[in-house]
């Protein structure tokens, strides 16, 4: 399964789905706060979601629900950049419990992670849109429904190509 953004459009197997994309656009060389999404092939990690808010969505991925204490690093000098953590942490870190609902499903995206080069871009999801679509910090974001529909056919084999 592969899935493809354009623009501002995610296309795979489910269907074409309206997305929102990094305040940066799309970017070659990816930086740690640049607001830039990445452009690339990557795998499909993992999802994670708020078990408290959602039944467990229908996919093939690997599936874990979010604690209060998830965290995700974003500090190139920390030896864990770019990886989930447990809260209280030290190092600049993304908290994956969050009051807004932008992260009660999470796909976890294989970005600068086999292995982590600091510095070159973390926490790069596919997660929950604003209502307005407003761009995110690097990450795809869509729609609760449609998101669902996504993650319904996808599986352990799917990548995600990000792209002008």
């Amino acid at each position: 399964m592969d899935l493809r953004v354009a623009g501002q459009e995610l296309a795979c197997a489910a269907g074409r789905f309206r997305c929102a994309i990094g305040r940066g656009g799309f970017v070659v060389d990816k930086r740690e706060g640049d607001g830039g999404t990445p452009v690339g092939t990557f795998a499909l990690r993992r999802l994670c979601y708020r078990a408290d808010r959602l039944a467990m969505p229908s996919t093939r991925l690997e599936v874990r629900a979010i604690r209060p204490d998830d965290g995700w690093c974003d500090d190139p000098a920390s030896p864990a950049y770019n990886r989930p953590v447990r809260l209280p942490f030290a190092a600049s870190h993304e908290e994956m419990w969050r009051d807004d609902h932008v992260y009660d499903l999470v796909v976890v995206l294989g970005h600068n992670d086999d292995p982590p080069v600091p510095g070159a871009g973390s926490a790069i999801f596919m997660h929950l849109a604003r209502a307005d679509y407003a761009p995110t910090a690097g990450c795809v974001a869509l729609a609760l429904p449609d998101l669902l529909q996504v993650l319904a056919v996808c599986g352990p084999e799917a990548t995600i190509t990000l792209g002008p």
